[in-house]
């Protein structure tokens, strides 16, 4: 059933201009560069997410950003898995990651989902082996709250290099259609 669905890849972030900065909102980031890459526009799809279909590394791609907030993630994932007919062999999930510094990648199938609401809900309602594209933002400093910490803008430090980290992540998901994970991994977990 899954070979011949498209790839889906979903950004994971939480709707709404006051949101676009946080550090939790980088898997939208990384969704709208792959958009510009595949040359197109999101639009409303009726499984509550923005979706864009077109061709990345040359397959069958549907791009999404969840319109739910990050801890609803799974049913809009789940709608759009149903729609499009793919399996979850062919779910690649960008997120936000604490326990990697920031602007550091990883690659990986599985896992658990460290306390990551967005993951939390995805697994919940789909199981837990899906591809995961984990976007570094690092740990909180002092005695800040996590929750605090991922609803903030990167630091003007971290936004130097911020486009730089996003292309890096947007070219790991093609890397990760095209080449497989064990290949992904040995460029991009380094």
């Amino acid at each position: 059933m899954s070979e011949q669905g498209p790839w889906l890849v979903v950004g994971l972030g939480n709707p709404g201009g006051q949101y676009e900065g946080n550090r939790h909102n980088i898997g939208f980031m990384v969704a709208d560069l792959l958009a510009e890459r595949v040359g197109g526009k999101f639009k409303a799809h009726k499984s509550r997410a923005q979706v864009l279909e077109g061709r990345l590394a040359g397959q069958r791609a549907v791009l999404a950003k969840p319109m739910s907030f990050m801890n609803l993630s799974g049913g809009p994932v789940v709608g759009m898995r149903d729609f499009y007919k793919s399996g979850v062999d062919r779910l690649i999930v960008i997120h936000d990651e604490l326990d990697i510094d920031y602007a550091t990648l990883r690659l990986k199938r599985g896992g658990g989902d460290n306390g990551h609401n967005g993951l939390k809900s995805i697994t919940k309602s789909l199981g837990p082996d899906y591809l995961r594209v984990r976007a570094g933002i690092g740990r909180p400093p002092g005695r800040m709250e996590v929750a605090d910490f991922v609803l903030r803008d990167f630091s003007g430090a971290e936004r130097k290099e911020l486009p730089w980290f996003v292309d890096r992540c947007a070219d790991a998901v093609e890397s990760l259609m095209q080449d497989g994970l064990e290949r992904a991994q040995s460029v991009y977990n380094s």
